[in-house]
């Protein structure tokens, strides 16, 4: 008998084998938005999209791989999860929601079955997210307990979260400076923005005495993971926009207008259960012809809103 046959048999006679399938189905599959999201590796998914206080109700199939033979278990249940997940540290996931329904006890499956399950009005209180280092998801579980080897599937979700408009959102104003060389000052109109909004700003030039060779405006997403000595950032050029190409001359101003809507951005997170924040920066880049930087950050608040006359058949995907 070789090694495969051996190890299958001793699956078999013990009873460690896969003996169920389990499908996860909701009850809204057919009208429920879905939402294309890259994974770390860069494959794409196509998740169902909830919202916060929105009901998460459906059903678990479960087929017995060999009809007539029972399965027995100490229990089935379902799930709903919220998880952090370090990729540094992938063996631990902090769970900051956990419900569970049990869907069924202690006994034996001689047939094939299928159970109701309901989560209302969930609260989801963080946005999902897919980040550099660390990810934030909400899923389904379901498990057949058993003495041995628990039998389980999951069913990953997407969470938006909307904001209210802020009351108060103050423009920026910044200003560059090189003694008796360069004096610039900039301003943008206001210091928050929503996912599809606009960056709308000029650059006024009041002394210029070095030659500039081109300015750039860029936007920089910033990560945080980890907590104390132990934070670590990291930061990704989310896109650059060339502003100027050649030398301006005092008095001249730039207009900016940068578009957001083309771009795969998150909300603004911080410091989301004391694990991680995601941050945004406006980055504005001045390189002269002896390729000397001189550069302006800037923190901007970036959130999700509800578009006026949105419905959820505009999330849907083909």
């Amino acid at each position: 008998m070789t090694f495969p046959s051996i190890f299958l048999f001793i699956q078999s006679f013990f009873g460690f084998g896969q003996t169920a399938q389990i499908d996860i189905v909701l009850d809204d599959k057919s009208t429920r938005p879905q939402i294309e999201v890259k994974d770390e590796e860069g494959h794409k998914n196509q998740l169902y999209l909830f919202l916060d206080g929105e009901t998460v109700k459906g059903q678990v199939h479960i087929n017995l791989k060999t009809p007539g033979k029972k399965l027995e278990h100490n229990g089935i249940k379902v799930e709903f999860l919220g998880q952090i997940e370090m990729f540094y540290d992938r063996g631990n996931h902090h769970e900051f929601t956990s419900l569970v329904r049990e869907l069924a006890p202690p006994g034996e499956m001689t047939r094939s079955q299928t159970f109701q399950f309901e989560f209302q009005n969930v609260e989801k209180s963080h946005e999902s997210y897919n980040g550099i280092n660390v990810r934030l998801r909400y899923l389904l579980r379901v498990t057949i307990v058993r003495r041995l080897a628990d039998i389980t599937k999951e069913l990953d979700l997407w969470v938006h979260q909307y904001s209210i408009l802020p009351k108060i959102n103050n423009s920026i104003k910044m200003e560059v400076g090189i003694e008796d060389c360069l004096h610039i000052e900039f301003e943008y109109s206001k210091s928050k923005y929503y996912l599809k909004d606009a960056i709308v700003g000029k650059i006024y030039f009041l002394l210029v005495r070095i030659k500039i060779k081109h300015m750039e405006l860029a936007i920089i997403k910033r990560e945080s993971t980890g907590t104390g000595p132990n934070v670590y950032n990291e930061s990704e050029t989310i896109t650059k926009y060339e502003i100027m190409d050649g030398a301006p001359v005092r008095g001249e101003s730039i207009p900016i207008r940068l578009f957001l809507a083309g771009f795969e951005l998150a909300p603004t997170m911080r410091d989301i259960n004391k694990k991680f924040s995601v941050r945004y920066y406006l980055n504005l880049v001045l390189v002269d012809e002896e390729e000397r930087r001189y550069f302006k950050q800037q923190e901007i608040t970036l959130w999700r809103k509800k578009e006026d006359g949105e419905t959820a058949e505009q999330y849907l995907v083909s």
